[in-house]
């Protein structure tokens, strides 16, 4: 997966000085067994760095100064150990650029009825801070992140890990780089958008570079890699010669392996970690590629065909979500419509991302009827069975808005001997007539990325950090 810079979130311990050095000493020691227990945890994907105690203005002002100029700090999580007086968190709050979560926990699980007193009370009373704190987040319109409940519990944790992964894709959103080669699909509405609002509004730079950028690339090729990045597909793929003689059908596989060498090394020179490609667009290529796309969208790059950059741009931010399981550039393409059995054909003419894949691909060789070219090659496979989100960003001109449906992925119950291509089928919520109204009517379009990793939370998360209009439909 092109790499991300190693990320931590920092852990800052709400208090206050009236309550004495002693007193002090003790939240400090309960904030530092929280943060080992949650780092030792195994369900943290990031690790947490415990701060000095949030014990007055100058303090916070200083740490939260620091979390904005620290490029590794991807987010803050603050805890409300005991009463923390919210009016000395405003500056530090409202001059905060990261995501931040509120964890709204105690250290005790349970409450000692037996032992109870007024300095046990007073120590620990979490519950008294969260609202405090809670108000001042709110009227700052912070737009942050809520977890509720006892921290060792594991969907707690879970619950923290996966906003964890959504700051990490934010953060990484002003990294992402959009390699165009050729522009849109002619005609085509919803492959358009506003590249300088994205870019203002989401952090994503769109370039563009004529085929013939790439084409330079490719010829500097050279068989020996050819042949090694050949013997690579062996050990993963199953071949499947078809009607094509073993030559034949390797010389068309061989095209595939120097168009991913070629495109891999134009977008690691300019530091690009998604792409598009057109088969509008392949003046001096002998194919429009298929297994190259997806051996690099398995390797963690963005992509959407056509030029559809933003969804390429989407595709790459929740692969950094989801660390690139389960995710990929979608197409919608038939319904099924049979009562009982309703769902949605996904696919496309070549480019599924194998990391949907339920059994190991095959690598198929067959005509194209578009684009004029060469026989290309593909990984054809089935998809994998699982609940996730399918996502789409639309450019409605004065704004843009991301529709997300809720699916139900499963494996397709018969084969198609004579499809060559990979497929994707499932059934959207809350049921297939609702779900493609409600998508039609929002104005959702046909290229999305599906994630049976990412969660609608995360999404939202997402969307309400960059200020983001969204529509849910489940």
């Amino acid at each position: 997966m092109p790499a991300i810079e190693k990320k931590e979130f920092w852990f800052i311990v709400g208090s206050q000085q009236l309550y004495g050095a002693e007193a002090l000493k003790e939240v400090k020691a309960h904030a530092q067994h929280i943060t080992d227990a949650l780092n030792e945890s195994g369900i943290l994907p990031y690790p947490l760095v415990l701060q000095e105690l949030a014990i007055n203005t100058d303090e916070i002002t200083r740490t939260m100064k620091e979390v904005n100029y620290r490029d590794e700090v991807a987010g803050v999580i603050t805890w409300m150990h005991t009463f923390s007086p919210a009016k000395m968190w405003i500056r530090g709050t409202k001059i905060l650029q990261k995501p931040l979560l509120h964890l709204a926990t105690q250290f005790n699980e349970s409450i000692p009825w037996e032992t109870i007193d007024m300095d046990f009370m007073n120590l620990n009373q979490s519950a008294h801070g969260d609202r405090e704190y809670g108000f001042i987040n709110a009227r700052l319109n912070k737009q942050n992140k809520v977890v509720a409940g006892h921290w060792e519990h594991a969907g707690i944790q879970e619950e923290i890990a996966q906003w964890m992964n959504t700051a990490a894709a934010y953060n990484e959103s002003f990294n992402i780089k959009v390699a165009r080669f050729g522009d849109n699909m002619r005609n085509v509405g919803v492959t358009e958008g506003d590249k300088i609002e994205a870019q203002i509004q989401f952090g994503w730079v769109v370039d563009y570079y004529g085929i013939g950028d790439l084409v330079e690339y490719v010829n500097r090729v050279t068989d020996e890699e050819v042949e090694a990045l050949l013997s690579e597909y062996g050990d993963l793929y199953e071949f499947e010669y078809g009607t094509y003689t073993e030559e034949k059908w390797k010389d068309s596989v061989k095209v595939q392996a120097g168009y991913e060498i070629a495109i891999k090394r134009f977008l690691d020179d300019g530091s690009y970690n998604a792409f598009t490609t057109n088969f509008e667009d392949l003046h001096g290529m002998k194919q429009l590629p298929g297994l190259a796309v997806q051996r690099l969208m398995a390797q963690g790059y963005g992509f959407a065909a056509e030029g559809d950059w933003k969804t390429a741009a989407l595709d790459r931010l929740m692969k950094v979500m989801s660390h690139n399981e389960a995710t990929g550039f979608m197409e919608d393409y038939i319904y099924e419509l049979s009562t009982g059995k309703e769902a949605i054909l996904q696919s496309h003419m070549l480019e599924v991302d194998p990391t949907l894949a339920n059994h190991k691909p095959k690598i198929v060789v067959s005509p194209l009827d578009i684009g004029n070219k060469e026989d290309p090659a593909r990984l054809v496979f089935d998809g994998k069975a699982g609940d996730g989100v399918v996502v789409s960003m639309a450019d409605f001109g004065t704004h843009y808005k991301l529709l997300i449906n809720e699916v139900s992925a499963f494996e397709p119950p018969v084969p198609a001997p004579n499809l060559p291509v990979a497929r994707i089928l499932w059934s959207v919520k809350p049921n297939l007539q609702d779900g493609i109204k409600a998508w039609i009517e929002n104005g959702g379009g046909h290229h999305t990325v599906v994630s049976l990793n990412v969660t609608t939370d995360q999404i939202i998360n997402y969307a309400k950090l960059v200020g983001l209009e969204y529509v849910v439909i489940n």
